[in-house]
């Protein structure tokens, strides 16, 4: 009876250790099979401030444009001599004000009564910044080994700001001139009209930022 006893305790005892050999068996076999996922983000060129900046100051520059003389007329949209690059923002909405006034607008030149040609002094972004600190340091500290092919490793010092500034202002310019189609005589002209959004961010004694402006999605601010 003693010997089923001990047999029966050294049973349970390879019994468990064989349980907790197994399940350390499935977890390694958890970790090796384990994989991780990531999700790929692209970044368009540019910001959404960017562009904001830029419509924003593209509806400024349109708004005090008035259409009266040309309500009711079919007209043709010519952006040739409109040299600016971000020149979308600027005609989309003049484009939109002409809709809005009444004008009706022709894809094809020789189907309108009026050509109203667009032209602008400049579409972009200025951009300011301000520092009264020390600011960051960046340092290359070069292998000793010559001709080694060791890469360079970059030492970039921590920027310390009391107060920081960084404003950035959208410009947009344009002017027009609307004539006849068929005479060339000019019925209506206007510009340049310069409009303008802006966006200021600052930071004191390392808090911040905080945002003013007159674009979404920042605190608006009348200047």
């Amino acid at each position: 009876m003693e010997v089923g006893k001990h047999l029966d305790g050294v049973w349970a005892v390879y019994g468990n250790r064989s349980a907790a050999a197994a399940t350390l068996g499935q977890i390694c076999c958890l970790m090796v099979l384990s994989g991780c996922a990531s999700l790929r983000v692209t970044d368009p060129s540019r910001t959404a401030t960017e562009q904001f900046l830029l419509s924003q100051a593209a509806v400024e520059a349109v708004k005090p444009f008035s259409f009266v003389v040309l309500r009711g007329h079919k007209i043709f949209v010519e952006d040739t001599y409109f040299a600016a690059a971000e020149k979308e923002f600027v005609l989309g909405e003049l484009r939109a004000k002409l809709l809005l006034s009444g004008v009706e607008i022709s894809v094809k030149r020789e189907q309108a009564e009026i050509v109203l040609e667009v032209r602008s002094g400049g579409v972009g972004i200025d951009r300011y910044e301000t520092l009264l600190g020390i600011p960051s340091i960046g340092t290359a500290a070069a292998a000793t080994a010559a001709g080694a092919g060791v890469p360079v490793a970059s030492i970039v010092t921590p920027e310390i700001a009391f107060t920081k500034s960084i404003k950035q202002i959208g410009f947009a310019s344009v002017a027009y001139v609307a004539y006849w189609a068929d005479t060339g005589e000019v019925v209506d002209s206007s510009g340049p009209s310069v409009g303008k959004a802006y966006r200021d961010d600052w930071w004191l004694l390392g808090f911040g930022p905080r945002t003013i402006g007159t674009i979404p999605p920042v605190d608006h601010q009348v200047e």
